[in-house]
């Protein structure tokens, strides 16, 4: 049986802990909307784990697959440089793990739309 590829959500990081809780919502919404499916955090910098960690930390589990989902709005050097390098290295340290990579969340016409439609939503 095909099992779908753990999902990493992947973002910057902060030195205030609170930084991360949006993401951590996002995550309990995407477990509660598919029970059993795997999502871990991950983080550039300032936050634990990296992505590499939580790469590793997926292999000792069991994963074969995982997809990294940049949470970023724009894409600045740390996407267009710092994050195919990663990826690049991460590919070539663990060659049998299929590591997929979707466009940053802010790339999304669909995130916009929802966002515009919430900030029409808030009324005047």
């Amino acid at each position: 049986m095909n099992t779908p590829p753990a999902i990493i959500l992947f973002g910057h990081g902060a030195r205030d802990p609170q930084w991360a809780e949006p993401m951590l919502r996002l995550k309990a919404m995407l477990e509660q909307r598919q029970p059993g499916l795997i999502v871990e955090l991950a983080f550039l910098e300032l936050m634990a784990p990296t992505l590499p960690d939580c790469v590793s930390q997926l292999l000792e589990r069991g994963c074969t697959a995982v997809k990294v989902v940049p949470v970023f709005f724009g894409k600045g050097a740390h996407l267009k440089k710092d994050f195919p390098a990663l990826l690049a290295e991460l590919r070539q340290q663990h060659p049998r793990l299929n590591i997929a990579a979707t466009d940053a969340v802010g790339q999304w016409d669909a995130v916009w739309r929802a966002i515009a439609d919430e900030i029409l939503s808030q009324g005047q």
